[in-house]
């Protein structure tokens, strides 16, 4: 095995495949509680005055305006307004095509070029065996435009869907003084997890990288954590840096498998109550782990770092203080294919607290660095490794 002992780059732990910039990410970052086809509620027009009135305008529009209609855009617009009105970041309403991105996501296969964005435009990482890595482009770039337009006031997830949208991207980023061209190709990617065991002096560390919670990632996560068991693993590296979440399952099947069971895994307070949830498996394991997290670990990441940090005896944060998403989605799809989601709830760490705006902060705070020959060097996971001498 790699002595790891001489220092990383960001380059060793790149992961073979990634996001260009998750839909459900930093701004948008989603816990994902529920997902159903939208049926009629409770709410009866006769009993609903506001709905009166809004298909009073519909059918005044529909009847009397001077040009024809689509009533389908107009309603898909009307829905798009509702949601802008709570004036809150993550209730939005995603048209069929983000439907399908956000679900391709989330199921492991995606399209894009390989690297992960910050919102001001800064590429936070680059994944080895992607588009973006074979062209050359590197942490720390500021992608300047794509295709001649430029990314001035674009947010991480506009971003990411400019680049996403296309096949051929002509990408012309800023790094340092210099400015420079790539053309980056974007391609269908996997998102496995990315597993290593370190050897360290006479003690194996085990290594498994995060990079969204997916449909699968809980039993992907299992089949990984026991086949490093069977190479002699005695501690546990888990990074979830660039993690933006997912679905909320996936998180608390990962922290079933290491908490006692009857230990709180996290509450969710509603408007009408606080509901808790515990670990109700047979398995836990008792080895020390060290979570490693940055600005852009958010949501679901978040969840199950908070409760593996209270419901766990033996648990470090390593890096810098994560992004701080304390609430939960409920998505709904409508009949066109399109999406609704929106907030249904805060949670809560086992300890009663919510992290909504605040993140959880390390207790070792780390920044990357960049060695002599400009190299990005990985002290986070340099740290990590270091505390487990």
């Amino acid at each position: 095995m790699k002595d790891l002992n001489k220092g990383f780059s960001l380059r060793w732990v790149s992961i073979i495949i990634v996001i260009t910039a998750v839909v459900t990410s930093l701004t948008t970052g989603v816990i994902i509680y529920n997902n159903s086809k939208i049926v009629l509620g409770t709410t009866s027009i006769r009993d609903d005055d506001a709905l009166r009135e809004f298909l009073k305008v519909y059918n005044s529009l529909d009847e009397s305006y001077y040009e024809d209609i689509n009533k389908t855009e107009m309603i898909d617009e009307a829905i798009a307004a509702m949601l802008k009105y709570l004036g809150e970041d993550y209730s939005t309403y995603l048209d069929k095509d983000e439907t399908n991105d956000l679900s391709n996501r989330l199921s492991g296969k995606f399209k894009g070029i390989g690297i992960s964005i910050s919102n001001n435009r800064e590429i936070v990482k680059v994944y080895e065996n992607t588009p973006a890595f074979s062209a050359g482009l590197q942490p720390g770039d500021i992608i300047l435009s794509v295709n001649n337009k430029t990314t001035e006031g674009l947010n991480q997830v506009e971003l990411s869907n400019l680049i996403d949208k296309i096949n051929e991207n002509t990408i012309l980023v800023r790094r340092g003084e210099e400015e420079i061209i790539f053309y980056v190709t974007a391609d269908v990617i996997n998102r496995p997890l990315t597993t290593q065991i370190i050897d360290k002096e006479t003690q194996k560390i085990g290594y498994i990288f995060i990079s969204a919670f997916t449909d699968i990632v809980g039993e992907e996560f299992q089949k990984a954590l026991v086949d490093l068991e069977s190479q002699g693993m005695s501690r546990l590296i888990i990074d979830m840096r660039g993690n933006s979440g997912g679905y909320l399952k996936g998180a608390t099947d990962i922290a079933s498998l290491f908490i006692e069971k009857g230990k709180k895994l996290y509450s969710l307070e509603t408007k009408e109550k606080t509901e808790h949830f515990y670990d109700e498996t047979d398995e836990k394991r008792d080895y020390p782990l060290i979570i490693l997290m940055d600005e852009n670990t958010a949501s679901a990441s978040e969840v199950l770092s908070a409760a593996l940090k209270d419901s766990y005896e033996n648990v470090l944060f390593v890096g810098k203080i994560s992004y701080g998403k304390g609430k939960v989605q409920q998505t709904k799809t409508l009949e066109d294919g399109s999406m609704v989601k929106y907030t249904t709830a805060k949670w809560l760490r086992p300890n009663g607290e919510c992290i909504d705006g605040f993140g959880l902060s390390p207790d070792y705070e780390v920044d990357l660095m960049q060695n002599e020959e400009g190299t990005w060097v990985d002290t986070q996971l340099e740290k990590a490794i270091e505390l487990f001498s």
